[in-house]
């Protein structure tokens, strides 16, 4: 059964290893869209700047978040994050889930959603997804959804949280430490998408919602 998610609420998971897939609609004007995740303690902290996982750290050290890339589909472009729940280290409590446009302000984004999946399927059904709609437009960041421990499982939560200081200013919130002389993270060139694919190829109170 597939959860179809409004902001806020959650969905306990089985599956031990998840794909989130975030997926627009192209069109002309339409910016990349780019995933990464931030493995927060706790304090709702990163522990250091090795829990950010973006394009240009694809790969968390432990192995049990990466990024596996973007795709086309019939659907729509794609780029998509795995992560091993089972394997994250107990000091991780949650994993935000994040979409940035290359410092280009979301009400260029249509159709935005991201879907859960379980990883050890190949083609099966989403276990969830969630329509996000940016609450402004000017939002060049979002934080879509977060995976997140509650009594030792974990459970996925829809946010749909904006930041209009893109990608380099959501990181800086969590502890990441910015090079104020670096340029701003996600302007970074996309990675080209590869060819259309074949249909079928396949707590925390800070958000203002209370544990559960």
């Amino acid at each position: 059964m597939t959860h179809a998610m409004l902001k806020g609420s959650n969905v306990p998971l089985e599956a031990t290893a998840v794909r989130a897939v975030l997926r627009w609609t192209p069109g002309q004007g339409v910016p990349e869209v780019d995933a990464s995740a931030l493995l927060l303690n706790p304090d709702g902290r990163v522990r250091s700047d090795e829990d950010f996982v973006f394009y240009n750290q694809p790969r968390h050290p432990s192995g049990k978040v990466r990024l596996l890339g973007k795709k086309r589909t019939a659907e729509g472009p794609t780029d998509t994050i795995q992560t091993d729940l089972a394997g994250v280290e107990p000091d991780v409590s949650q994993i935000l889930l994040v979409a940035s446009a290359d410092d280009v302000t979301f009400d260029r984004v249509q159709g935005l959603r991201i879907l859960l999946y379980d990883a050890s399927v190949a083609d099966g059904e989403p276990l969830a997804y969630f329509d996000i709609t940016p609450q402004t437009g000017k939002e060049t960041a979002l934080i879509c959804g977060e995976l997140y421990r509650r009594d030792k499982r974990w459970k996925f939560r829809a946010l749909g949280e904006g930041y209009s200081n893109g990608l380099k200013g959501l990181a800086t919130d969590f502890g990441i430490s910015v090079d104020e002389s670096d340029p701003e993270p996600s302007a970074a060139q996309p990675q080209p998408l590869p060819p259309e694919q074949p249909t079928g190829v396949p707590p925390q109170p800070a958000y203002g919602f209370p544990p559960q």
